[in-house]
């Protein structure tokens, strides 16, 4: 049987957590994705944005890991502790449902990969693309009962191996680099204007959110570290070590082939890139260097999934079920919730026209609001001064990084567009079932009069969502 101690994680495995959930399916798509919308000038100020708010959301996490070190598995006990518990369990449960979205990305993307090699694959939707990935999710399941400790160490070799390629992309590509070219994407339209930029950037933006998604994968983890102090550490150092890949994967290939060139290449495009400088071997090398990225992105969201459900059901505004735990100290109820929603995913994923797109853009919209309530706690600490006693400085430090995280993530929700705020409703809904049978089981009172305000709210955003659906306003 493995003991408690066995299962501590040190500072390093913590910052391959966080590594290990942020490289994952978007870097390898970034040529293509910042191509299609925008020149060199735009994604620079795209990444400036949200490098910067992200930058104040890892800040918010190292901060709150230290005032609050009673609050584990920060992405559900800090919004719980801030705002109550129906807030707090809207954080848990859209993280939860974000961390699926994401495996299924994961799972169709790595199809996707081999059906340029295996037809039968096609884009990552077809028949015996959504077999075999089936197969995938349930032989991980069974890796992860075995031990956290055992997933977390795979996964510490997985994000070392993933390097390997990417940092040999930003190699070529260096070498690969035409100043003609770039200066020709420099501006991504014919007639530069403050105006044209900006629309440039706002078309990036719910791309940028997708690759920062797992920025909390330390703190999430927080109960298993060694020394609390290592939660903000490795938040920070993982969130600027990928931050530099992101850049630039992105502003090299802009000096390689021109935007509508960029912009038309299949995924992974950072293969496309890579193949245009060296020759098809390119091409196989950037896609088993996305498989074993993806492997490893995809393991880590496992265990992320499983760990928020966990952490929510110990707190009791998840149903006790949930926090069950086996002989290995897996949460293995979760587990077992978590890859069944994702196996739905899978199978929903049929029916959509642009399957990875749109599981890449809902995982980031589950994911800001629980973000955006993080960023709101860090706020509402500092503006209080609860924890900070005479350390006036350092309150203020903290109150100007949480007020621009905050800022950030309510404007990313705006730049995703109101569409995805409503799906993100549709999936918001019907998860509130877990909270009532949670509270139902401590014998609470539902909602508290502002509690019900928001799920009123949440419930027709739902249904505004299903009609738009239904009448093809919004389509999948």
């Amino acid at each position: 049987m493995t003991t408690p101690e066995d299962q501590t994680l040190s500072r390093g495995a913590l910052v391959g957590l966080v590594v290990g959930s942020m490289v994952g399916a978007g870097i390898f798509a970034l040529p293509a994705a910042f191509g299609r919308s925008t020149g060199v000038v735009g994604a620079l100020v795209a990444w400036t944005i949200a490098g910067t708010g992200m930058l104040m959301l890892a800040f918010v996490f190292q901060t709150l890991s230290q005032r609050r070190p009673d609050l584990d598995s920060g992405i559900y006990a800090y919004a719980k502790a801030g705002f109550g518990n129906y807030l707090g369990f809207a954080a848990a449960v859209g993280y939860w449902i974000g961390a699926c979205l994401a495996d299924t990305a994961c799972l169709i993307l790595i199809k996707a990969t081999l059906g340029q090699f295996i037809p039968a694959f096609g884009d990552g939707s077809t028949a015996a693309a959504i077999v075999s990935a089936s197969v995938l999710l349930w032989g991980v399941h069974i890796l992860v009962l075995r031990g956290i400790k055992g997933a977390a160490a795979l996964n510490s070799i997985a994000t070392v191996a993933k390097m390997v390629p990417i940092v040999i992309f930003i190699v070529v590509a260096i070498f690969g680099f035409k100043a003609d070219i770039f200066a020709l994407n420099f501006w991504g339209s014919e007639e530069p204007t403050v105006s044209s930029v900006a629309s440039q950037v706002r078309g990036t933006m719910l791309a940028t959110v997708f690759v920062f998604v797992g920025i909390e994968g330390a703190s999430v983890y927080s109960r298993y570290a060694k020394n609390r102090e290592d939660v903000g550490i490795a938040t920070v150092l993982g969130f600027l070590g990928v931050l530099c890949l992101l850049v630039l994967v992105t502003i090299l290939s802009y000096g390689v082939l021109l935007r509508p060139d960029l912009a038309a290449l299949p995924t992974p495009a950072m293969a496309g890139v890579m193949a245009s400088i060296v020759g098809p071997w390119g091409l196989v090398f950037i896609s088993i260097g996305l498989l074993i990225s993806i492997l490893g992105n995809y393991l880590s969201w496992s265990l992320l999934a499983a760990e928020v459900l966990f952490s929510a059901a110990n707190a009791k505004v998840m149903p006790a079920f949930l926090a069950r735990e086996n002989a290995n100290k897996v949460p293995v109820a979760s587990l077992w919730l978590s890859n069944i929603v994702i196996q739905l995913f899978l199978l929903v994923t049929w029916f959509a026209e642009y399957a990875f797109t749109l599981a890449l853009k809902m995982t980031s919209s589950m994911t800001l609001i629980p973000y955006l309530l993080v960023a709101a706690y860090g706020l509402k600490l500092a503006w209080t001064g609860e924890t900070y006693q005479a350390d006036a400085r350092a309150r203020t430090a903290d109150g100007v990084r949480g007020a621009i995280a905050t800022v950030y993530a309510i404007g990313m929700l705006y730049a995703g567009g109101l569409k995805f705020v409503l799906l993100a409703a549709v999936l918001y809904a019907p998860g509130t079932i877990l909270y009532f049978i949670a509270r139902r089981e401590q014998k609470e009172r539902l909602f508290t009069t502002h509690e019900l305000m928001v799920f009123a709210v949440l419930i027709v955003a739902a249904i505004a969502a299903l009609i738009a659906l239904g009448s093809g306003a919004i389509t999948v």
